[in-house]
């Protein structure tokens, strides 16, 4: 009998040994972390004008920005992706410039929007993980943007499931909150911006002019991420 109990014992902790050890082994590892292969235009200027006075301006980096990294396989899922604007007839260009591949600052590469608070809006066809999002508004020259707003969404209206990830609209006058994000120049490297892997399929871009200008320009708008598995949906 004492045999019995011993030997049953020696099952029962063999059995939690293994039901323990198992899935750490069977467990897949991390996804690796590369650097997004962000291609970066041609520069037209350099350095940072110091005569600009924006309040809250974000310092220049002085150097050219680290990589940023995401999961092995990210990629740009906006490209020839459909856009809408809540301007129909920009002023110059097309609407579809904004998602073409074309980063450049040379005339034929951007788009210009009317004056005052626009919109654009990109649809990925799907949802997606998306770990970053580049903006290049215009950087022919140094520019500084005014009331930037970033946000996902997984309904087309952005009323409900509304992520914002970026805004520095310092005084509300875009109506969706005060930002405590910084103004920035605009440069050949355009914005990155973190999404930290939020789940979205739609991605909306606000500006209310510029330092120049009230117009609204966009040269191309990435969106970096990767398709959220079937089992995950």
């Amino acid at each position: 009998m004492n045999e019995k109990t011993t030997i049953l014992k020696i099952l029962i902790v063999a059995t939690l040994i293994i039901s323990v050890a198992f899935p750490l082994c069977a467990q897949p590892k991390a996804g690796k972390m590369v650097p997004l292969p962000i291609k970066l235009p041609k520069p037209m200027f350099v350095g940072t004008p110091q005569n600009l006075k924006v309040p809250n301006l974000e310092k220049p980096l002085g150097k050219a920005r680290p990589p940023f990294l995401a999961p092995e396989g990210t990629k740009n899922v906006a490209l020839g992706k459909p856009i809408a604007s809540t301007d129909e007839e920009p002023i110059i260009g097309e609407i579809e410039l904004i998602t073409d591949d074309d980063r450049e600052a040379s005339d034929g590469s951007y788009v210009e929007l009317g004056p005052f608070l626009q919109h654009v809006t990109i649809d990925l066809r799907s949802k997606y993980n998306i770990y970053a999002i580049v903006v290049w508004h215009f950087h022919k020259q140094p520019r500084i943007y005014f009331d930037v707003i970033i946000q996902t969404a997984n309904d087309p209206d952005f009323v409900k499931e509304v992520t914002t990830l970026f805004n520095n609209d310092v005084d509300n006058s875009a109506g969706l909150g005060v930002g405590k994000d910084l103004h920035y120049v605009e440069t050949a490297e355009g914005k990155l911006i973190d999404a930290k892997g939020v789940q979205a399929r739609y991605v909306r871009l606000y500006s209310n002019g510029n330092n120049n200008n009230d117009l609204n320009h966009y040269v191309e708008v990435e969106v970096y991420g990767t398709p959220i598995s079937a089992t995950a949906k």
